[in-house]
């Protein structure tokens, strides 16, 4: 029996290793893909996009599983999404027309829900998830930017977005001067209606790492879509 269970569950684990791959030249950053069951991946399912800090960059799609959503998909957490990773290379910034080519790649592979493309990202990637929605925001659903910042010039853009914005106050590598100049620029256009900003208390750069652990910044996304939306703007 013991050695039944054993490869049951060497099984269990292939299947669920067999969901995450890599996917390289296909777009202009290489990156992880990760594919949710078939329940989910046949029905249309949302895309999450995760974008790294600096430290991760390179031409090494490992390094992209040191922490965030791919680390968290290697421990056993399952999302009710196709989720892109992507990797920008070492000494560069997000671009975000480099992050869309990856989008629209997946989206021409599979049946998505293009109602729902969600992104987050921490450090380098805070700022490239703000500067994707800034650049995007009729692409992009809802976004979490963690301890980055963002471009003042795209605030009126960004308040068209449900943003979660997050900075540690001890955050020394990145100060929160950078989220609260990007808050303060959202807040000028529509007074942040779209808008939620959290000061972590005590916070220092990497502890917001943690976000990614939990399924609080998740959940948040989710739960908005462009076509609750639009028939709201409609019903106005």
């Amino acid at each position: 029996m013991k050695i039944i269970l054993s490869i049951l569950t060497i099984f269990s684990i292939s299947i669920s290793y067999s969901q995450l791959t890599t996917v390289k030249d296909k777009s202009d950053y290489n990156f992880w893909l990760y594919l949710p069951d078939d329940s989910v991946l046949n029905n249309q399912p949302p895309i999450m996009i995760f974008l790294h800090g600096r430290s991760l960059s390179g031409s090494d799609l490992t390094l992209v599983k040191k922490y965030g959503v791919i680390h968290e998909i290697e421990n056993g957490t399952t999302f009710p999404a196709i989720v892109i990773a992507p990797q920008v290379p070492k000494g560069k910034s997000w671009d975000p027309d480099k992050i869309k080519s990856v989008l629209e790649y997946v989206q021409s592979q599979y049946v998505t829900d293009s109602n729902r493309v969600y992104v987050t990202g921490m450090s380098l990637g805070g700022y490239g998830t703000l500067n994707f929605a800034g650049a995007y925001p009729e692409l992009v659903t809802a976004a979490v930017a963690l301890c980055g910042g963002g471009n003042v010039s795209d605030g009126c853009d960004l308040a068209e977005v449900p943003l979660w914005i997050q900075h540690g106050n001890r955050d020394e590598a990145v100060p929160i001067s950078e989220s609260e100049k990007i808050v303060k620029a959202i807040k000028a256009c529509n007074g942040g209606t779209n808008l939620k900003y959290t000061v972590v208390d005590g916070a220092d750069h990497g502890d917001l790492e943690r976000a990614f652990r939990t399924s609080e910044i998740y959940d948040w996304m989710f739960q908005y879509s462009k076509a609750i939306e639009a028939i709201t703007d409609e019903e106005k």
